[in-house]
């Protein structure tokens, strides 16, 4: 289950978005639980992303696990934990790269999630494997470049 909470004003269409890529990502992998998410702005993000992670700058999205460590554990109560994107940073980004608004916004709420699975891309044999990942899940929810 995803909870969306909106914090600026977006299209309904964004919370069926990221709920629809975050059941694609979770049932790609084998995995059930519930994620929140929060649609934020700019400015926002920017905050959370200099409070948490000490970088000051805005970002597109932002994961914060329940649990971490090498292997993610089974959670007793099913909360996998929270994403935050930012929406103005997936509007702009999809501008940028020439796709739709949908496939940025889907993403960005499936890289979230595999972060929230474990996943990472601090190393090169990571990045590969979470980028492909990625890709493969949002073929299968039909959304390309």
């Amino acid at each position: 289950m995803t909870e969306v909470f909106m914090e600026i004003s977006a299209p309904e269409e964004c919370s069926d978005i990221v709920s629809e890529a975050i059941e694609a990502a979770l049932v790609h992998r084998g995995r059930s639980g519930m994620i929140t998410v929060t649609l934020v702005d700019d400015e926002a993000i920017h905050e959370i992303n200099r409070s948490y992670r000490n970088v000051d700058r805005p970002t597109d999205v932002i994961s914060f696990p329940s649990e971490e460590g090498e292997s993610i554990a089974a959670i007793p109560d099913g909360f996998l934990g929270d994403i935050i994107i930012s929406v103005p940073r997936a509007r702009a980004q999809a501008e940028e790269y020439g796709h739709s608004f949908r496939r940025e916004l889907s993403f960005l709420a499936v890289h979230g999630t595999l972060h929230l699975l474990g996943y990472d891309h601090m190393t090169e044999v990571e990045a590969k494997e979470m980028f492909g990942l990625q890709e493969d899940i949002l073929k299968e929810m039909g959304i390309s470049r």
